[in-house]
């Protein structure tokens, strides 16, 4: 950790921070998970950030930035570009505050967002396919023709030192953690932590995720932009190209490691906090769990602290997310049955399954396409049962009873 340059953030703004927001936002629990301590050998501390009134730690940093204003930039308002929770985080302060807000959301904004930024008081602009050409209308139209007061959502002081109150809080509830695992996405969250966790316990280990695909801190510290491939990612709150230019300093200074993570750790990371600590996490906020999960042994017997940092998720992506963690825990699984098409087949296959335990979700008796002969017909199942073991006890039974069973429904394997 290089300390010799006078940081651009310090340790006493976080705690000036951490005055400012006192009986304002709310201070979230930290708690131990045993049963996720046991999964990946490290003693598991969560943070859940998704606790906010806005499920999001975004609000930390926007309201202090908003306090720090003076009554001319009160009156003329603030501008910020965002397409999720950074969005609602200035929204719901700015309006609570009496302040005028408007959010540059991109075109392709989901409409829940732009509804909930509207519904807490923000004015929606949707402007520009991208993030980038949001902020450069922003930066022309609001703020150079307006007179309006940015509030960057990572790459600003107020708001990285807001951030860093989270570390002030989870230190205070944990003081035995020696590691914290932080996503990144512009910078501002692990920014902030790095500086408070610093400034309370200096040998303390920051390790930073980023999604595989968006590597933007990586990128930067490599000098190679190119690292960054983008692409579909779950992990849509941390999906940034670049990192911001106060953020990788700090980066460069505090943070001893970085981890990329692929979309499967993410989701089965969502699917653990769901099944597990029954809470509701966004792919971002699931990432430092999936860092655990993908390589378990860096942190073995390390206390590791993790920020669930956002519970902002699509319903039908959080659905189809649990679903497809089912099917790779073989808790559902997918059946042919070769049957002949006549009736009681149907039945000694239901009853089959039933003895042995299982519980079909869904049939379907097919004819058409069940081969080369009329008198033959094909059951695909989809069957819900307890584990692999299971599963598999399931095709033995029916196997032993003489039925001819292959994994996978109309050509899809999920094993």
């Amino acid at each position: 950790m290089n300390t010799s340059a006078t940081p651009a953030v310090s340790f006493d703004d976080v705690k000036r921070a951490a005055e400012v927001l006192k009986g304002q936002i709310v201070d979230t629990p930290c708690r131990r998970s045993r049963v996720l301590s046991r999964i990946t050998g490290a003693e598991v501390w969560l943070k859940f950030e998704n606790f906010q009134f806005t499920a999001s730690f975004k609000e930390r940093g926007a309201l202090n930035k908003l306090e720090s204003l003076t009554e001319a930039e009160r009156a003329a308002g603030v501008a910020a570009m965002s397409a999720g929770n950074h969005a609602q985080g200035v929204a719901y302060h700015a309006t609570r505050l009496g302040i005028r807000s408007v959010i540059v959301m991109p075109t392709n904004t989901p409409f829940t967002k732009v509804r909930n930024t509207r519904d807490l008081g923000g004015e929606v602009i949707l402007h520009g396919e991208s993030l980038a050409e949001s902020q450069a209308f922003l930066e022309e139209e609001l703020i150079g023709r307006r007179g309006m007061t940015l509030v960057h959502p990572y790459d600003d002081p107020k708001v990285v030192a807001g951030q860093g109150t989270i570390a002030l809080e989870m230190l205070a509830a944990a003081p035995e953690l020696d590691t914290l695992v932080i996503p990144i996405g512009g910078g501002g969250l692990i920014g902030g932590m790095a500086i408070a966790a610093h400034g309370i316990k200096p040998e303390l280990r920051v390790v930073g995720v980023e999604s595989a695909g968006y590597p933007s801190a990586y990128a930067a510290l490599q000098g190679d932009l190119n690292l960054v491939k983008g692409g579909q990612t779950i992990a849509e709150g941390i999906a940034v190209r670049n990192i911001g230019k106060l953020t990788i300093e700090i980066i460069r200074n505090e943070v001893a490691e970085l981890m990329r993570v692929e979309e499967a750790a993410i989701e089965r990371a969502v699917g653990l906090l769901a099944n597990i600590e029954k809470v509701i996490a966004e792919g971002a906020g699931a990432v430092g769990l999936a860092a655990l999960l993908s390589d378990p042994a860096r942190f073995a017997g390390r206390k590791v602290g993790l920020v669930i940092c956002g519970g902002n998720i699509d319903s039908r992506l959080l659905a189809s997310v649990l679903l497809r963690q089912l099917v790779h825990e073989s808790r559902l699984v997918s059946l042919t049955i070769d049957i002949e098409d006549r009736p009681g087949f149907l039945a000694r296959v239901a009853g089959r399954v039933g003895e042995s335990g299982g519980n079909i979700v869904q049939v379907h008796h097919e004819r058409l396409h069940a081969g080369t002969h009329a008198k033959n017909a094909s059951l695909e199942l989809l069957i819900e049962a307890q584990d692999e073991a299971h599963a598999e006890q399931i095709i033995g039974d029916l196997q032993a009873a003489g039925f001819t069973v292959r994994r996978g429904v109309g050509g899809m394997e999920f094993d």
